[in-house]
């Protein structure tokens, strides 16, 4: 297909400006010029640093982009020169486990450093103290050991400015402000001198399954960031599909680990509205962080895509929804809305333009009608269809307010059905939204009303379907597709309901021979399981559920080997069968924990739920898909530059991508691990770029490549033909998500339960 520009304008354009407006801001041009398209596509790997010996989890830049830190599995900070590209100081920190954040504390002259770990510590270092030291530094005593949390660190979060406290997000549900001018150490957690009055956000009672759901268990915390424009805003992400922004002004006072609180307010949610009704226990959030200007803020999700949410967009917003909402937009109103008693848009704005005519505004129209005839002929000859989708995502979310209805109306319908012929992870979700906006533009459109019907259709959803196939076949009578789809749907439910009277009859069969065991479903016990084991990690527990019998569950598993995460999964297959055996035990020591107990899902009543005011959700702006982010949960996505104009993401196929933030658009993949990148850290000023993942070496990335390329090197190499391919191999691990891999996803939840004495063990099953 024909190549568009990207929305950054000419370079050659830009650098002239600087020079001939001289009122324009020289600031705000250098800003522009640090990630252009035109670098980012010559983007190429210039150097790999070595000097670590396990995998590299973490990366930083200072403030002033002279100096990088990293944190690896070997437990050792590395200190490096931007200038030089060396390593100036490798650190044995001490802790335990593996480190899985770093961080420069701001205004101390680049000495204070503190890192998080798998162990459940927080460590403060001097670097002042490696004055006349070796490159080997060997092991040095922190200035500041925490160790109030239960479970592992996985993130830190700094405020600019600020050289006194650093922030940290457990997966014990707990964010702890530690003020290194109130102590320098604590106790470790579960000692009886224990007090530490560090808890800012405690989420022991945080997690949610669904939007209509009132939390109930513990949000095990995987990532936080504190806005550098707004830094009284926290954003915190953890294993639902929710991020929680807070205004730590209006946060209640520090409390500490024995008193477990209810889950503090909030000043926004964001979740994508398809993902707010799941209530999988496997989706959750691997990295959260706010865009450079403050106004956005960006969301990782394992097994999932990477969105964009706008956090301005919160009162009065279509952005912004409730748990109905979802429901609303698949269901059809045989009543006309205020704009669907409007004529069809084929009688209106016939040249598709507003009334803004000028010249500018006319040739981007132009262009715009030549992308939507190019995503149409692909549709018809079904070749190229993400290219084509891209050219839809150009004219809506480029220039969406210059194109008129008609030609808007055109492109959501052609979109929804590039969508939903190319069937990746939640595509037919984006199709239901196109045609809803479609409708919102002519109510009588059969192509909004037939693609929302095969969208519906495709998410199993068929009376729904249903409904809007009869009024495609309403609109157009003589149509044979729509008749073929009334009819697929009707056949489709009269199986469906044969079949579920089949299964009453197999079940009122099996029951009358069964014995008097209680057998439980497989998510029943997974859901109260993980309910339960919530409670066990620190203080007392929760009630559980009475219980007078044994529960046991059998099944069969195929699943990737824990330790090869990010290899092919193909490769790597387990076969077997897992029994498990679970003994509730009556234990007298068991008391619900004061102030805001977590009760076990199975144990709330409809009336507790029913009375529960669940929150209004911000949606998602932008959606950034070809990447795969299943093996490890410390995953990034992040902004690049100090516009943040493009979004960059690691992946579990070793390499990272960079989409144009604005529309979607995919413009570089390049290969940055053997098996998996992690992390990616684009410098404050430069365009450069490091990445880390499995390997043990950070690699470095410059725009040295000698043509401008989608993948790295330029145009020559054997990947430039393999674009799609790998995005169709990422899409199909997505499609077999972290669901598939449900044995050890069990164990995992199941390593902080009591086990009676003679059965199962405790044991530690976790991905990173």
């Amino acid at each position: 297909m024909e190549e568009w520009p990207f929305h950054d304008g000419n370079v050659h354009n830009i650098l002239e400006s600087r020079h001939i407006d001289i009122r324009q801001n020289r600031l705000d041009v250098d800003h522009r010029l640090q990630m252009h398209s035109s670098l980012i596509q010559r983007l190429s790997l210039e150097q790999e640093l070595e000097g670590h010996q396990g995998c590299v989890n973490a990366l930083a830049w200072n403030s002033n982009g002279s100096l990088l830190i990293s944190g690896s599995d070997d437990a050792r900070i590395n200190i490096w020169s931007y200038s030089s590209q060396k390593l100036l100081h490798s650190i044995e920190t001490g802790h335990s486990a593996n480190i899985f954040c770093t961080k420069f504390i701001p205004e101390t002259s680049d000495e204070l450093v503190v890192s998080g770990a798998a162990d459940a510590e927080v460590r403060l270092f001097n670097l002042s103290r490696l004055n006349g030291r070796g490159l080997n530094d060997g092991a040095i005593t922190p200035s500041a050991l925490y160790q109030c949390h239960t479970r592992r660190v996985k993130k830190l979060a700094v405020e600019v400015g600020n050289p006194n406290v650093v922030w940290s997000a457990s997966e014990d549900g707990t964010l702890r402000q530690h003020d290194f001018r109130e102590g320098t150490s604590c106790p470790p957690a579960g000692s009886s001198q224990q007090e530490c009055r560090n808890i800012l956000v405690d989420l022991r009672c945080g997690a949610k399954r669904s939007l209509a759901d009132p939390p109930r268990h513990t949000l095990a915390l995987k990532s936080c960031d504190i806005s550098s424009t707004r830094p009284h805003l926290l954003l915190v992400g953890g294993n639902d599909a929710f991020a929680r922004l807070y205004d730590r002004r209006m946060l209640p006072p520090l409390t500490s680990c024995r008193k477990r609180m209810s889950p503090p307010t909030c000043v926004n949610y964001f979740c994508p509205m398809h993902l707010s009704k799941r209530g999988r226990s496997s989706l959750h959030l691997t990295h959260v962080t706010f865009s450079p200007n403050g106004e956005e803020v960006l969301l990782s999700y394992s097994g999932e895509h990477v969105y964009l949410m706008d956090i301005n967009h919160a009162s009065g917003s279509s952005m912004q929804y409730t748990s109905g909402d979802a429901s609303k937009l698949m269901t059809f109103s045989h009543e006309p809305n205020r704009l669907e008693h409007q004529p069809p848009v084929s009688n209106v704005f016939q040249n598709g333009l507003c009334t803004r005519s000028n010249s500018s505004v006319a040739a981007r129209i132009e262009k715009c009608r030549m992308l939507v005839e190019m995503a149409k002929r692909s549709l018809e000859e079904g070749i190229n269809i993400f290219p084509a989708i891209e050219a839809c995502n150009a004219v809506l979310d480029g220039h969406g307010a210059d194109v008129g209805p008609t030609l808007r109306h055109e492109c959501f319908c052609t979109r929804a059905a590039l969508l939903l012929k190319r069937k990746w992870k939640n595509d037919a979700h984006m199709a239901i939204r196109d045609c809803h906006n479609a409708r919102m533009i002519d109510g009588y459109s059969f192509r909004a009303h037939y693609c929302m019907a095969e969208a519906l259709e495709q998410l199993g959803k068929h009376e729904e379907a249903l409904d809007f196939a009869v009024f495609a076949q309403y609109l157009s009578p003589s149509d044979t597709m729509a008749a073929k789809k009334v009819e697929k749907i009707k056949e489709h439910l009269a199986a469906a309901e044969d079949g579920k009277n089949n299964k009453a009859s197999d079940v009122a069969h099996r029951s009358e021979r069964r014995t008097g065991r209680r057998v439980l479903s497989l998510g029943e016990i997974l859901y109260r399981s993980e309910a339960n084991s919530d409670a066990s990690q620190d203080g007392p527990r929760s009630e559980r559920e009475d219980s007078d019998y044994d529960e046991e569950l059998e099944l069969d598993f195929e699943t990737s080997i824990s330790g090869d995460e990010g290899r092919d999964v193909e490769s790597n297959i387990l076969h077997g069968s897992l029994n498990l055996r679970f003994h509730r035990r009556g234990d007298s020591t068991r008391e619900n924990v004061a102030n805001g107990s977590c009760g076990s899902p199975s144990s709330s009543s409809q009336n507790d739920r029913a009375a529960y005011q669940h929150e209004a959700v911000i949606d998602m702006k932008r959606r950034y898909v070809g990447h795969c982010n299943l093996g490890t949960d410390i995953k990034q996505a992040s902004f690049l530059g100090q516009r943040g104009e493009y979004v960059a993401s690691g992946s579990d196929d070793g390499r990272w991508f960079i989409w144009e933030k604005r529309t979607g658009r995919l413009i570089k993949m390049l290969l940055g691990d053997d098996a998996v990148v992690n992390c990616v850290q684009c410098h404050p000023f430069d365009c450069f770029v490091a990445t880390s993942g499995i390997d043990n070496t950070i690699k470095l990335w410059t725009p040295t490549a000698a043509v401008p390329s989608m993948v790295a090197g330029g145009s020559a190499g054997p990947e430039t033909s393999n674009v799609f391919e790998a995005l169709e191999s990422n899409q199909r691990k997505l499609c077999r998500n972290r669901e598939a891999i449900l044995p050890f996803e069990l164990l995992e939840r199941f390593r902080m339960h009591e086990f009676s004495e003679g059965s199962l063990h405790p044991f530690e099953c976790a991905q990173s």
